[in-house]
């Protein structure tokens, strides 16, 4: 017998597509402070790779993710982390799954970039670009709405396991928890951990931040 509707504090079973987003184990770009988009990735350090195989480990122990959808960023750092805990190398990649799009900036370091330009302030002016030809952040919040709509639409009913970025996994947790796309949430989503969210004609955060130990 479960509790009325009105004073219930768990939510009924999902029924849009149930979208398990994986963030990349740590990156080399991440360790010398270099900007990672296409350019900049150089993949994961030993570090990354042996948080990804700790993942994998688990996922193998648990049985997770049989049968799902297997899909990743097209950046290199989460098409290694993939391939690590999937012990697979065909997964499909699709940039629309990528982290924010830095343009020129790419693979400057973090020095060169506040020598460069000018850091935009998202909190006053969320549509500037975060440097000549990347994107902003309500341009980054709205691409992430369209790849999360996107792979439902496609797969509908199926699980699907993303490997991606913590960039994404924020603004996919902004998006079901229905906050503004100018809204910064500023999480701290660790390297290999995974956090699901329902996706469809109601939306909702299923778990945040889980990593295998």
């Amino acid at each position: 017998m479960l509790p009325p509707d009105a004073v219930r504090t768990r939510g009924e079973p999902p029924v849009g597509t149930v979208i398990t987003l994986v963030r990349h184990g740590e990156a080399r770009c991440n360790v010398d402070g270099v900007i990672g988009g296409a350019l900049g990735c150089q993949g994961l350090t030993e570090t990354g790779r042996e948080q990804a195989a700790a993942l994998g480990r688990h996922r193998e122990r648990h049985g997770e993710w049989e049968g799902a959808v297997l899909l990743t960023s097209a950046l290199p750092r989460a098409r290694e982390t993939g391939r690590v805990v999937m012990g697979r190398d065909d997964i499909e990649a699709h940039a629309r799954f990528n982290e924010l799009e830095p343009g020129e900036a790419d693979g400057w370091t973090w020095d060169e970039y506040r020598a460069r330009v000018e850091s935009p302030d998202w909190s006053r002016d969320p549509d500037a670009p975060f440097a000549p030809g990347g994107e902003s952040w309500r341009g980054f919040a709205n691409r992430v709405v369209d790849a999360l709509t996107w792979t439902s639409e496609t797969f509908g009913a199926q699980r699907v396991v993303i490997f991606t970025h913590g960039g994404v996994i924020e603004q996919a947790i902004r998006a079901v928890t229905d906050e503004d796309d100018a809204v910064r949430l500023r999480l701290r989503t660790d390297h290999c951990s995974v956090t699901e969210i329902e996706w469809g004609a109601q939306r909702r955060l299923l778990r945040y931040n889980e990593r295998a130990l």
